[in-house]
């Protein structure tokens, strides 16, 4: 008989959770992208049965035992990574009581199916019933979480997210970016502001954009035996790394909002592609954290594909599938898709005005989860800090405003500082990337990008969670994270200051 003989029953329980929730991402995501209307109430109840099963599977008090007595087993060193992850995992879903799990999931799918019809509609007051709903259940969790952490209720939510993270350690993260960022901001658009653009003239075909879309998809290593691209209210990245699914939204306008945004989903969908798949169903084979699976989107996003190189190769794709116009002269093509021009909607903004999209949002849910403030509350305190930040007003424009994003519809309190952790990571990662492959900008510029996606892979996507956040980026770079890679690279790109 095996030694490990508790270890080998918990990852036989896990890979059962495994095959529960890849049942569960595909239904989320056609509820999402192909779901007729009428479907939502059924199928909203159907996933809630889901999470309600997959609760019982990993709170079942034989996880318990099994987790004591294979902690004394003699396990390697991934073994015991693997048992680390699990524990994590066990003790978080042991806080929740089922009847909370169900209602939540209820509630989420509930506002989530509204917001679709709702924000078009500029309807706060309809979505805001909801979303206290949502609210509800998600300060009843992070009570029980924080009761048993011994942190704030934000804290316990902002941990399920970005282990091991806490807001004392952003807001130092986050008070340095606010010291530089407006000024930065302000040079950039002062700079730019010089030159005058030619905007690409439309109209831009759908079906043509989504042509250009899976191209670039095929030319950044997407994996189409395994995925596929979609439509979506909201762009996102779901399924599971044999299936990965990812959306965008198309304007016929815009001439590369959904392309940027697959893009971006398309960083995501390489990193599930790449997670290690020796560890089948087992918690070390899942992406380390939120931060880190937002740094490898934005890494395709704006480290790559917003470079000079990335653009100059696109760019005889650009007129292939649209024609030739002023607007796709060479410099003015790079310079209009790397404008620092402040806007309202996060999915859309320039890099340079991201974090503060991020921000603000994390300011905003901090203070809901914590108590200080109330859902009635957001949209004055929403366009204050748009003002603050950017000098936008969102007074009664909530379809721009508090309502643009899906994440606090399904009480996914925590996740917004992923983004500008995640693209303090990218920055510090294409750093670490470029350090060690001298001809990089060279090869990008060439549409070779085998190098730096086996330098990914090497470094971050085949170690999926068998790391700590903080081990993963200290391998990878050599140091700890820290912003000044991001400042750096913002003031490079868009001041011409030397890294």
């Amino acid at each position: 008989m095996s030694k490990s003989v508790n270890y080998q029953q918990l990852t036989r329980t896990f890979l059962r959770l495994s095959r529960f929730s890849h049942l569960s991402a595909i239904a989320s995501w056609d509820m999402f992208a192909m779901m007729p209307p009428g479907g939502s109430h059924a199928r909203g109840e159907a996933l809630a049965e889901l999470s309600v099963l997959e609760h019982q599977i990993i709170t079942d008090p034989s996880v318990a035992q099994w987790i004591a007595a294979a902690g004394q087993e003699d396990l390697d060193e991934i073994e015991r990574a693997n048992l680390r992850e699990m524990t994590r995992l066990h003790h978080q879903a042991s806080l929740l009581p089922e009847s909370l799990v169900e209602a939540k999931s209820l509630a989420g799918s509930r506002c989530e199916h509204a917001w679709r019809s709702q924000r078009p509609a500029n309807d706060w007051q309809g979505f805001s019933q909801n979303l206290k709903e949502v609210v509800k259940y998600s300060r009843q969790e992070a009570q029980l979480r924080a009761q048993a952490k011994g942190c704030t209720p934000y804290d316990a939510l902002l941990d399920v997210f970005e282990p091991d993270m806490t807001s004392a350690q952003l807001d130092v993260l986050f008070a340095d970016v606010k010291s530089w960022l407006p000024d930065l901001l302000n040079k950039a658009v002062a700079k730019q502001s010089e030159r005058q653009l030619v905007a690409p003239v439309g109209p831009f075909p759908t079906s043509v954009q989504r042509e250009l879309g899976l191209e670039t998809m095929a030319l950044l290593g997407f994996d189409f035996n395994g995925g596929r691209l979609d439509i979506s209210a909201h762009p996102f990245c779901g399924g599971v790394p044999e299936d990965v699914r990812i959306t965008t939204r198309y304007d016929e306008n815009e001439l590369l909002s959904a392309l940027f945004g697959v893009i971006h989903e398309t960083g995501h969908a390489r990193y599930e592609q790449n997670l290690p798949r020796n560890w089948p169903g087992q918690p070390i084979a899942l992406a380390r954290s939120t931060a880190i699976h937002e740094s490898q989107s934005l890494f395709f996003e704006m480290q790559l594909a917003r470079s000079e190189g990335f653009l100059k190769h696109l760019l005889p794709a650009v007129k292939r599938h649209f024609g030739d116009q002023g607007a796709f002269d060479e410099a003015n093509f790079m310079a209009w898709n790397q404008q620092v021009k402040p806007g309202f909607i996060r999915v859309d903004a320039d890099e340079v005005s991201y974090p503060a999209h991020v921000i603000l949002r994390y300011e905003i849910e901090r203070a809901l989860i914590n108590g200080d403030i109330d859902v009635d509350d957001i949209p004055a305190l929403w366009n204050e800090k748009m003002q603050a930040w950017l000098g936008l007003s969102t007074d009664g424009n909530y379809r721009d405003g508090c309502m643009q994003d899906i994440h606090w519809t399904d009480g996914g309190f925590g996740y917004f500082p992923s983004y500008t952790l995640g693209a303090m990571y990218a920055a510090q990662l294409f750093s670490a990337a470029s350090r060690a492959l001298p001809d990089l900008n060279a090869h990008i510029a060439k549409g070779d990008f085998t190098a730096l996606f086996d330098w990914l892979r090497q470094n971050i996507w085949q170690h999926g969670s068998r790391f700590t956040t903080a081990q993963l980026i200290t391998q990878a770079t050599g140091e700890p994270l820290s912003s000044r890679y991001f400042r750096e690279h913002l003031e490079s790109r868009y001041l011409s200051l030397p890294r």
